[in-house]
């Protein structure tokens, strides 16, 4: 694990003091098959974190503000254009940014990426781990991309990534993508180690930081990443916008990613009929079209409250509830955590796992509708790690069917959950009590497979119920 973010766990101060911080809906109600309802435990923070209240009532007070930005003369244009700009510059001191590098505001990770594997340079050639998110995995369609076998190690991902960096042929340019946090196992990656290897080789390295930023500080200066990406929906603001962070030279040089209004600086005719030009070299050139004001403001204000809130002590909590749901998973011999790095890996909120004689999608079903437990099942958008984590054991059907497979292949999935700085102790011990009871027991009731979910039979308990 990089040093920064080992002292960010080692200076935390207690985390018995620190209380979760205020989200919306954590007061929801849901009913329960067997019968009445209970406060909703969202597990699933991997997938979309839900909205901090300091959050929702910033947008709610800017709201009624609201207005075009760059485009109008009016006191609500120049308000929302000076909140725009504003946001960015909170985002770069959020990111540790150095001077020089540009803040472009996107729709989410995935997009982040892609305009990013749009204005690689001509030869570039892309490395990266099959293990992950398919956001960092697929967006490199016109480039050579190496893909690289899982590692066991973080010492082995650092050694694999040297070993093809120079043997790579031919030696021009090249980026390096790689999380900084895993979707699957919650473990982190040695980045600043990774960074250091593909800078030597002469390469750029970007980190996918959706699973990262919500759980960790994030220093493009410390970690020496070339560029970072990441979601609003992830980090506490689900309001439609995203960030890639970092060098501005390969930004500049390329086509606008979208090209339209405010990606142009001036458009003319020519004389023989045709249009003339003149693209932005501020992070406007890919930004074309009316901003997403409230969704940047939204990813500005999380990273205020967060920064605010003192990460020391969110990590420290965190931490606390990880070994927490680790221990009871532990307690439970049917149960099996996923892991690429081991049990003493360091990790983040993120926890998967498997439960012998049932099928995922089952188990998650009965978490949800016998327990008010929301968690994701399946292979997580990160297929090609999920099925070399499980691909030697074929998962026992029971009720439901797991997602369908490729023709040829086996249905395989697990069990996601996840959690941050919104989460109460109680819903990860709702958790941990319900997995037990569901393992020693079994479910209540009785569940089908209805256009690929694993849903409960309507008024259909078990016969043992």
């Amino acid at each position: 694990m990089s040093a920064s973010l080992n002292a960010t766990v080692a200076t935390a101060q207690d985390p018995a003091c620190a209380q979760p911080l205020a989200v919306l809906g954590r007061d929801v109600t849901v009913p329960l098959v067997t019968g009445g309802e209970v406060t909703y435990a969202a597990l699933d923070y991997a997938a979309s974190a839900p909205a901090l209240q300091r959050v929702w009532d910033d947008v709610a007070a800017y709201a009624p503000y609201y207005g075009s930005v760059h485009r109008g003369a009016g006191y609500l244009s120049q308000l929302s254009t000076d909140l725009f700009e504003q946001s960015r510059a909170t985002v770069a001191e959020f990111l540790d940014c150095r001077p020089g590098d540009q803040v472009v505001f996107t729709r989410s990770t995935t997009d982040s990426l892609n305009l990013l594997a749009a204005v690689l340079p001509a030869g570039c050639q892309v490395f990266v781990f099959e293990t992950e998110h398919h956001a960092s995995l697929l967006p490199w369609t016109n480039a050579q991309v190496t893909y690289l076998d899982a590692p066991r190690t973080q010492a082995e991902a650092v050694a694999v990534l040297e070993r093809a960096l120079a043997g790579r042929d031919p030696y021009g340019p090249a980026l390096v993508c790689v999380t900084g946090a895993s979707n699957v196992t919650g473990e982190l990656w040695p980045v600043k180690e990774l960074a250091a290897a593909a800078h030597a080789h002469g390469a750029r390295i970007v980190l996918d930081a959706a699973q990262l930023a919500p759980h960790h500080p994030v220093s493009v200066r410390d970690l020496d990443v070339d560029w970072v990406a990441f979601s609003g929906h992830k980090l506490y603001a689900p309001f439609g916008s995203g960030v890639l962070a970092g060098r501005a030279d390969w930004l500049q040089q390329a086509d606008p990613y979208l090209a339209g209004g405010g990606a142009s600086r001036t458009v003319s005719r020519r004389e023989d009929g045709g249009v003339d030009v003149e693209w932005h070299t501020t992070a406007a050139r890919h930004e074309a079209g009316s901003p997403n004001v409230i969704g940047v403001y939204s990813i500005a204000s999380a990273c205020r409250a967060l920064t605010e809130a003192g990460f020391e002590n969110l990590v420290a909590r965190e931490q606390r509830l990880v070994e927490r749901v680790r221990e009871g998973l532990a307690d439970v011999p049917a149960v099996r955590v996923l892991s690429l790095f081991g049990d003493d890996a360091p990790r983040v909120g993120v926890i998967s796992f498997v439960v012998d004689g049932w099928n995922s999608s089952h188990f998650a079903a009965a978490l949800s509708a016998e327990y008010g437990i929301g968690v994701r099942d399946g292979l997580f958008c990160a297929h090609p790690l999920v099925r070399t984590l499980l691909g030697s054991e074929p998962q026992a059907q029971g009720e439901c069917g797991a997602p369908e497979a490729a023709p040829g292949e086996r249905s395989l999935n697990a069990i996601r959950v996840s959690f941050g700085a919104g989460t109460p102790d109680e819903h990860v011990d709702r958790f941990v009590g319900a997995v037990r009871e569901l393992v020693a027991d079994g479910a209540k009731w009785q569940y089908r497979t209805e256009e690929g979910r694993c849903v409960p039979l309507r008024g259909t308990p078990t016969p043992s119920s």
